[in-house]
């Protein structure tokens, strides 16, 4: 059977975490062939979580009084032009909860967000690759250990990826201190001497998943996504197109189920 086309509509409702999980899954195939859609899609994303961040600290509280659709109702009989400023004030006040849609374009990516975990990962690798001594604190011979300690920290399940297969061993691990908390990081290298970094930590949408997008800092570039409220970021100095098969084996291992 032919599949429908993915439309505007669909993009908007994968967002907002609205498709019935076949449609998702459809979208989400779409989006891994078309990377300049996904990438379109993922900055959607994160200024979703930005506006739901931005309004978290009102999201609770009594709606105005002046808001009340009874209220309004009443207004509307006696002046209808202010009735719709009023309409107009409610609706910018869910705009948090609808998904943050109709003001996509408004904000630039800020410090939060995808956005921020690309930037951490950059930061960790210009920190920890380039040491010889001590690039990690718990070796890859003690990874279960490893595991445990991150999992703690970051309060779920994390999995450490196994590389091998794309020919780079796992060297260790250590936690980093971001802005948004702990994140874990990874470091594996080659034959070659080159070395790779994945950061991982939860995103403050627990809800989150974005399609996969790359990110670049400097001589530093990658790929961050998310997946089930985490954010992953590979990155290390080396072309996109040959980063972007180990991001992509890294994202089938840590999917959630």
């Amino acid at each position: 059977m032919k599949r429908r086309p993915i439309t505007e509509d669909d993009l908007h409702a994968y967002v907002d975490q609205a498709l019935e999980p076949e449609r998702r899954a459809e979208v989400a195939s779409y989006l891994d062939d078309h990377q300049d859609v996904a990438t379109r899609v993922a900055a959607f994303a994160t200024q979703r979580e930005q506006l739901r961040g931005a309004f978290a600290s009102i999201a609770d509280e009594p709606l105005p009084a002046e808001l009340n659709l009874s209220h309004i109702i009443e207004s509307r009989r006696r002046s209808p032009m202010r009735a719709w400023w009023a309409i107009a004030a409610m609706l910018l006040l869910g705009i948090g909860g609808l998904g943050g849609w109709t003001m996509r374009g408004v904000l630039q990516e800020g410090s939060n967000g995808l956005s921020a975990l690309a930037q951490e990962a950059a930061y960790s690798y210009g920190v920890y690759a380039p040491d010889r001594v001590r690039p990690v604190e718990i070796r890859a011979s003690d990874s279960a250990e490893l595991t445990r300690w991150v999992s703690n920290r970051l309060k779920q399940p994390v999995k450490v990826p196994d590389l091998s297969g794309s020919g780079y061993r796992l060297m260790g691990g250590r936690l980093v201190a971001t802005s948004h908390g702990p994140a874990a990081m990874f470091m594996y290298d080659d034959d070659r001497g080159d070395r790779l970094v994945v950061l991982t930590r939860p995103m403050s949408n627990r809800n989150l998943d974005t399609p996969m997008m790359p990110q670049s800092t400097g001589d530093v570039a990658g790929f961050v996504w998310a997946d089930g409220g985490m954010g992953y970021t590979l990155v290390g100095q080396l072309p996109g197109d040959t980063l972007k098969p180990i991001a992509n084996e890294i994202r089938k291992q840590t999917r959630p189920i």
